[in-house]
């Protein structure tokens, strides 16, 4: 079962952090905490039954927190990892540029950003959407909120899962994904999420789960809205290589990801 990518770039950007120990060091108890997590989400506009329905059951998830203690560091040359992680997916991400290529012909006339990138981040996510990850959301927020480490990141990430509840976007239920809060195919942090997903099929919903129109198409808008530059190139030390450096700070990624699309530009995968 693939490791959803944005949870494996934590692996990639930190070092190795202590055993797991204590589940928090916020003072006070996890509900008293919860309840003034709710306040705040009203006030930022959060209607109160979006609050009730996403925070519901919350509680903290070891096994969250086992995941976010237990990074490594990561060891692997660009010429290991790429390897390790590109080949196996190149007859796939062909068939992806074929069977979607009308819809990629739009989305990169109106966002600037070329099918191969889109793909080759599809593919090295989540294969594709064939594991998305299966770690409730909410309670995966909620848990990284509550832990002192990076409360504050988590916390303003849990309120924005909130604000995608209260949208419509999705139900709570359906919100699941990575330890660290990832949701869909191309792995949106909630604050992304809200940034720059769109409803390109036009059912009204941003559905990053379920709909490649508007998987893609927000990976696109993502990119475009980081700086992406029509037309240029997006190897290292190309215009294009910073943006995808926007997507994860990680060399080894960004590197892996230019790789891959290269590959693909060049017809790998495409018998």
């Amino acid at each position: 079962m693939p490791i959803p990518f944005r949870s494996l770039t934590l692996a990639l950007c930190l070092l190795a952090s202590p055993a797991l120990a204590a589940p928090t060091c916020q003072t006070g108890d996890f509900e008293s905490w919860l309840d003034g997590v709710r306040q705040e989400a009203a006030a930022k506009g959060v209607s109160r039954s979006a609050i009730t329905a996403g925070l519901q059951g919350a509680a903290v998830d070891q096994s969250v927190l086992k995941h976010d203690r237990g990074q490594k560091v990561f060891r692997q040359t660009f010429e290991e990892f790429s390897a390790r992680m590109v080949n196996p997916r190149l007859t796939r991400a062909g068939n992806m540029l074929r069977k979607h290529a009308g819809l990629f012909q739009r989305i990169e006339a109106q966002y600037g950003v070329p099918a191969e990138i889109l793909v080759a981040i599809w593919g090295l996510e989540t294969d594709f959407g064939s594991y998305n990850g299966s770690f409730p959301t909410l309670r995966a927020l909620a848990t990284l909120a509550y832990d002192c480490r990076r409360s504050e990141m988590f916390r303003a990430e849990l309120i924005d899962a909130l604000k995608i509840v209260d949208r419509g976007d999705m139900q709570p239920a359906a919100m699941k994904g990575a330890w660290a809060g990832e949701i869909g195919q191309t792995q949106f942090m909630p604050s992304s999420y809200l940034k720059f997903a769109v409803d390109y099929d036009g059912d009204g919903r941003r559905d990053m789960v379920a709909s490649v129109p508007d998987i893609l198409a927000s990976t696109a808008n993502y990119l475009k809205g980081y700086g992406w530059r029509r037309g240029e190139g997006w190897e290292p030390g190309q215009p294009n290589f910073a943006i995808i450096k926007q997507w994860n700070k990680a060399d080894v990624y960004s590197r892996t990801i230019a790789y891959f699309a290269t590959r693909l530009a060049e017809g790998s995968g495409m018998r």
